[in-house]
């Protein structure tokens, strides 16, 4: 129950702040750990996925960051006048684009890749 009163009471410091929960969610060090060992990549669709199977606890983390882009992707959206849908991909080809070396992304063919020197294979529709 502590746990979840101090969650609350960051994500309330967070939004008085100006720091997006999502922004917060992503410096997770089981995030971070997870990013590290390719067990969560970026996908085109501007979603974090789970690489194989993944515990249950690495999915629902997952989850709560992917809703809470969905979130930011929904508020921008509505301020741009683009769709949900079209801000999540904009958004999956600059993630995609900013992965590290060793770090895993969702290439257009849905297969898994792991980042390497040169630039990621990402959709022709990327800018």
């Amino acid at each position: 129950m502590k746990t979840k009163k101090a969650m609350l009471m960051v994500a309330g410091a967070l939004a008085l702040s100006g720091v997006s929960a999502a922004a917060w969610a992503q410096r997770d060090p089981a995030y971070a750990a997870a990013r590290a060992a390719g067990q969560v990549g970026e996908q085109p669709d501007g979603y974090l996925g789970v690489v194989g199977g993944g515990s249950a606890d690495l999915r629902a983390l997952v989850n709560a960051i992917n809703i809470q882009r969905k979130a930011a992707y929904t508020q921008k959206a509505q301020a741009s006048g683009a769709t949900v849908e079209q801000l999540a991909f904009t958004s999956g080809c600059n993630l995609i684009q900013q992965t590290s070396t060793g770090e895993k992304y969702r290439t257009p063919t849905g297969e898994w890749a792991t980042r390497g020197a040169g630039a990621p294979t990402r959709d022709p529709r990327c800018v």
